[in-house]
């Protein structure tokens, strides 16, 4: 890694958008600030950088991950009763890597399935003509995947939305508690830097604490994401039978909100390297905070799903027989690909890293249990 890189810039541009909107409005909540340096639609970080170059995610580690994902969707098709059409939304799904990985799976061993799904996916970033290439870049099957601009507003879907890493990518609150009090965190400007600004929070933001019950401790700042419990609502209104697939970094609300976590959860990623200014490299640097995933689980139960697991994508994967691939000694000639395999596993499953990914669940309509697949990946 060059570490000449680490001393990046902003986007003048783009950091000139945000300071011009603060002269002229004052202070800004900090998920306005967030939606505008993460998805301004021409320097927002998601559409002028490439995010893989900073952090690594599940399905850029190997298609086996896109394989165990494909078996659990076949079972959960078969639970269904083997529908002829058996929805997969995948929002939030990028280049399209993890559906390419998913189908490719799926055809070549689950040839039934791989007829019956009409895959369909949803990112910020593909629109336009620019799509198409993108998708076929990624080596999506030509004709198998639709593009969507949003979920269905009404429940259309049988079968399967996924996300993968999509909520802690929704823009968020920031709260601090002093002197016994709560503030919300704004982004304002001193001496043409930004900076935080404590104001009284609003009273959605209050609302939502009220409901959970649970608040920052004294000398603690925390996040606070309303968009993501929303964002599954919408979700559980588009399912019509079948399940929500959600997986994210996160944790239930009483370790989100723990007195110790002084800090939050708030990340920003450049170049593999962590840090915590998101005021930094403004549209070169991506910024995240964990999921509550207790306001999802709740948000869903509260829009007529029913939670079926909760568990971590170690226990997710194992339980998909991801490991089992790696079970027959490999012959001669497939010693490289057999240690890539190896190697893509225990990153996927590393309790420490990919491995601590929650995964979150939820059902509507006459579903069964969630079952474990009878084939390796």
């Amino acid at each position: 890694m060059d570490l000449s890189d680490l001393d990046a810039t902003h986007n003048a541009v783009l950091k000139e958008v945000i300071t011009e909107r603060i002269r002229r409005d004052g202070p800004i909540s900090f998920a306005e600030f967030y939606e505008t340096a993460l998805y301004h639609p021409r320097h927002g970080y998601y559409f002028a950088c490439d995010p893989t170059l900073d952090f690594q995610s599940s399905p850029n580690v190997h298609p086996v991950f896109g394989a165990a994902i494909a078996r659990q969707l076949a079972a959960w098709w078969r639970e269904m009763g083997q529908p002829p059409r058996f929805d997969v939304f995948e929002a939030g799904a990028a280049a399209g890597r993890l559906a390419a990985d998913v189908l490719r799976y799926l055809r070549a061993t689950e040839a039934e399935a791989y007829q019956a799904i009409r895959y369909v996916v949803q990112d910020v970033t593909l629109t336009g003509e620019a799509a198409a290439a993108r998708l076929e870049a990624a080596g999506v099957p030509k004709g198998k995947v639709e593009v969507a601009a949003s979920l269905p507003a009404s429940a259309q879907i049988e079968g399967v939305i996924l996300s993968n890493e999509l909520l802690d990518a929704l823009p968020f609150h920031r709260v601090r508690r002093r002197d016994g009090h709560l503030y919300e965190l704004l982004v304002g400007l001193e001496n043409g830097a930004l900076v935080d600004v404590e104001a009284e929070p609003r009273p959605d933001i209050l609302a939502h604490l009220t409901a959970l019950g649970l608040a920052p401790g004294e000398g603690c700042e925390a996040e606070v994401n309303l968009v993501a419990p929303a964002w599954i609502r919408r979700a559980a209104g588009a399912l019509r039978r079948g399940y929500v697939l959600t997986l994210d970094y996160g944790y239930e609300a009483a370790a989100l909100y723990a007195p110790w976590r002084k800090r939050g959860t708030l990340l920003t990623f450049y170049r593999q390297t962590s840090g915590d200014d998101p005021y930094a490299r403004i549209g070169r640097q991506d910024i995240t905070a964990s999921v509550d995933f207790t306001s999802a689980m709740r948000a869903g139960e509260s829009a007529g799903l029913t939670t079926l697991a909760f568990t971590t994508q170690t226990e997710f994967l194992t339980s998909l027989g991801i490991g089992e691939a790696l079970s027959q000694p490999p012959q001669p000639d497939q010693l490289e690909a057999y240690y890539a395999l190896r190697k893509a596993v225990m990153e996927l499953t590393d309790p420490a890293g990919l491995g601590r990914i929650r995964v979150l669940i939820q059902a509507h309509g006459h579903v069964t249990r969630t079952s474990t697949p009878d084939k390796p990946a």
